[in-house]
């Protein structure tokens, strides 16, 4: 019997010395693609603006505009990569990152260079951490939240690399040359891996092979409980409080997703703004091993933490960062501990927007519920840049700060509704 390529994937027996060098592998492209796609920007967007003779704050609306239709495009991406298979996807996604980067520096002016900023996000969604979760829940299920636990310690070096290579790019470089240099790199680091990895998910499964985890054998294999907190797959609740799950962490997800979208494009030139100088990049430095040390230890230490409750530890920590920053500036100690808090909340999303779904839901049509959750939240997250950058200019960026403060508290009590509802007995429909 044949199988569609996304039960090939999901059926095939792998070692855990392939599984390894499939998340080493896709630590990499993550690594690049997170780098290239999405930390360069703040770095190239002044020149960016004079060059097309925009105000910052409009090149910034671009770049919420592209977010959001990367955000419409997300849940057909999903769906995407449940049928052809998120390697499959993702080797697409190789082409048309490089291909839109290329366009990007290739703009003769503001329309064309807008145009290939959507495709550009687009091609984003099929390279980056939803289409990578995907693949590790494809491959092995029931090892998957170890593996993307993996994958975001790797990642998490993304912007510690590549905030301070742009920089170094940019002082010897047009931010033209630097986007065709990155389109390079996405073609001959990041294809070859993907390419790959969609070999090997295409292999035939064998007598041998181990069957699709249930629902059940994913919660047991892969989320150790603690007694007094019981996170269950949701799948066994009714109907309505599947809904409700489901909408709680949309909500959460989105307001982190709004708060780091704001802060993280703007991370270096907002450390500017309120007195770090010319120590921002310094101090932008350490969030990257901030997201690592927190994945670190939450894989050593963690075990017995839910997603469900991880992520309101992770939500927690973002508007905390950012109090301690408003309380502090512009005291350099202030502001690293904010980019550790800062980096710590967003290292373990990372972690808990593969595995609480995974957890709630189970595996079964796992990409298209991660796309559904994606494209609600990157909507409303995709206007995050500009309103901060709209917000900085008219009232200053410590009101910024304020409100993006506020959100952030806001997604710590959705997602403790989430463990509320969870742990709740089943009702009747």
């Amino acid at each position: 019997m044949d199988f569609p390529l996304h039960q090939k994937a999901a059926f095939m027996r792998i070692s855990d010395r392939h599984l390894a060098l499939v998340v080493w592998g896709l630590g990499v492209t993550q690594i690049v693609g997170y780098g290239t796609l999405y930390y360069s920007f703040s770095i190239l967007a002044p020149e960016m603006a004079r060059d097309f003779s925009w105000s910052l704050e409009w090149v910034y609306g671009a770049l919420s505009a592209a977010l959001l239709a990367g955000g419409l495009v997300a849940p057909l991406t999903g769906h995407w990569i449940d049928r052809q298979g998120a390697a499959h996807i993702m080797t697409i996604g190789s082409i048309a990152a490089a291909l839109s980067l290329a366009a990007c520096a290739l703009a003769p002016e503001r329309i064309s260079f807008f145009v290939a900023l959507l495709v550009l996000e687009v091609a984003s969604g099929l390279v980056q951490y939803n289409a990578a979760f995907a693949l590790l829940v494809q491959i092995a299920p029931n090892r998957a939240q170890r593996s993307i636990t993996h994958l975001t310690l790797i990642a998490g070096f993304a912007s510690t690399l590549f905030w301070p290579f742009t920089t170094l790019l940019h002082e010897h470089l047009t931010w033209r040359s630097v986007y065709l240099a990155f389109a390079v790199v996405n073609i001959l680091v990041c294809l070859p891996i993907h390419w790959r990895l969609s070999m090997l998910t295409r292999q035939k499964p064998t007598a041998a092979a181990k069957p699709l985890a249930t629902e059940a054998a994913v919660e047991q294999a892969d989320v150790p409980v603690p007694p007094e907190m019981p996170i269950r797959v949701i799948g066994s609740l009714a109907a309505s409080q599947r809904r409700k799950a489901f909408a709680l962490m949309a909500a959460g997800f989105t307001l982190m997703s709004f708060v780091l979208s704001a802060l993280l494009v703007h991370m270096v030139p907002m450390l500017g703004a309120v007195g770090l100088g010319a120590m921002a990049v310094l101090v932008g430095t350490v969030f990257g091993p901030a997201q690592v040390l927190a994945r670190f230890i939450n894989m050593i230490f963690g075990a017995g933490m839910s997603p469900a409750r991880l992520a309101i530890v992770s939500a927690a920590a973002l508007p905390l960062a950012i109090a301690i920053l408003l309380a502090t500036a512009p005291w350099l100690g202030g502001a690293i501990v904010f980019a550790l808090l800062f980096g710590a909340g967003s290292g373990l999303n990372s972690i808990v927007q593969g595995t609480l779904p995974l957890t709630l839901f189970g595996s079964d049509g796992y990409g298209a519920l991660v796309g559904r959750i994606t494209g609600i939240r990157l909507v409303v997250a995709a206007a995050a840049p500009f309103i901060f950058a709209f917000v900085s200019e008219q009232f200053g960026v410590h009101i910024a700060l304020v409100a993006t403060c506020v959100v952030g508290a806001a997604s710590v009590f959705a997602f403790i509704a989430v463990t509320r509802l969870a742990g709740s007995p089943p009702v009747a429909s």
